[in-house]
């Protein structure tokens, strides 16, 4: 298959059941790019077996860590994709016809957007897992992504097109994964608020979740998706929660982010 001046670019830790699949739905990117943190599993040694070029980076923030791995690509136009996401064939033929034309305009990014698989099957109603519209295709003169340690996003001047065909997310093959993952990313984003110095508000504790719950669960449509459904609503609904009861506890002891990252890092949560 031709290639394209073209940089896909992945950031890891311990993926090496997920890498392979991420990298072999790229097949014309002309350079293969993975920014690992310390993985201990095979992930490293998968990812170069898919024809990645590997580069070890310390864990930064995920804002931090993808504009690390945009001075390492070998183009100026850049994809990111995470490890458990890889593009759909749809998507792969699309891009492929759309990318020359795009390269060169004037065009700081392109919008893909991404449909979920949880529980091992596609979401077909929650309007968040059917088609979220996600900047991750750009040109790294035109755009920069936000120095945030989680829920990093892609900040840029101008329009952007979106391409039609989706690209594929394996949600969280366990709802143990899903949970540490809520702990990973609640920690997080309570130290973004605590260095910020974001006021507690926890009078707003006891609506947050039902907030929460209802827009997911209504408004979203996830309860046409079943019990599922219900599932992926509450969990959204806890961590929204859960984030404020965890910088309330960070305020209120502060010795108790230095003794959390030590029971996350404990269990290979925390980086």
């Amino acid at each position: 298959m031709p290639t394209l001046p073209l940089t896909l670019a992945v950031i890891t830790h311990n993926e090496a059941d997920t890498i392979g699949r991420c990298l072999d739905s790229v097949p014309f990117a002309a350079d293969k790019l993975v920014v690992d943190s310390g993985s201990d599993d095979a992930t490293v040694a998968v990812a170069q077996a898919h024809g990645a070029r590997v580069v070890a980076q310390d864990w930064l923030g995920f804002g931090a860590q993808r504009n690390f791995a945009t001075t390492q690509c070998r183009h100026p136009w850049i994809l990111v994709l995470d490890a458990d996401e890889y593009l759909t064939p749809e998507l792969a033929a699309e891009l492929q016809q759309r990318l020359p034309a795009l390269m060169a305009s004037d065009a700081p990014a392109a919008y893909l957007r991404r449909r979920t698989i949880y529980m091992g099957r596609p979401m077909r109603w929650y309007r968040p897992a059917m088609g979220e519209r996600l900047a991750r295709l750009y040109h790294r003169d035109r755009a920069r992504w936000s120095d945030t340690r989680v829920h990093e996003s892609l900040r840029f001047d101008g329009s952007a097109p979106t391409l039609r065909a989706p690209f594929n997310h394996l949600n969280n093959p366990t709802l143990v994964h899903k949970q540490l993952k809520v702990l990973r990313y609640a920690e997080l984003k309570c130290r973004d608020w605590l260095e910020k110095g974001k006021p507690v508000r926890m009078w707003q504790a006891p609506f947050v979740f039902a907030t929460a719950f209802l827009k997911d669960y209504v408004f979203r449509l996830a309860f046409l998706d079943g019990w599922r459904g219900f599932v992926i609503a509450h969990t959204a609904a806890s961590y929204a929660l859960y984030k404020r009861m965890r910088h309330f506890e960070m305020v209120n002891n502060p010795e108790s982010v230095a003794r959390a990252a030590a029971a996350l890092r404990q269990h290979g949560i925390d980086r």
